[in-house]
C-alpha cells in the first residue's frame, strides 16, 4: 500500500488504464483470427475494441485534472494569506 494521499485525477487514471487494457485485449482477440485464417469474431468484439481509445481519453482527463489541482495547490501555497 502506498502512503501517499490520493490526488484529484487518480481514480480517472486507474479507470482509464483498465478500460485501455480491456480494449487492447479485445483488439488482439479481434485481429488474431484474421492472421490465422479462421472465422472473424462477432461484431461485438469490434465495439469492445473502442474501449482502448475511450480509456486513453479518460486517463488523459485524469492527468489533466491532477495537473490543474496541483497548480491550484501551488498557487494557494505561494499566495500570502494575509491579503
Amino acid at each position: 500500500m502506498s502512503d501517499e494521499t490520493p490526488q484529484a485525477g487518480d481514480l480517472l487514471v486507474r479507470i482509464g488504464a483498465i478500460m485501455f487494457l480491456v480494449g487492447a485485449v479485445a483488439t488482439l482477440a479481434t485481429v488474431t483470427p484474421l492472421f490465422i485464417g479462421s472465422e472473424p469474431l462477432p461484431s461485438v468484439f469490434y465495439w469492445v475494441c473502442m474501449l482502448m481509445g475511450a480509456g486513453f481519453l479518460v486517463a488523459a482527463t485524469g492527468v489533466i485534472r491532477s495537473a490543474v489541482a496541483q497548480r491550484r495547490q501551488a498557487e494557494a501555497a505561494s499566495t500570502p494569506s494575509g491579503s
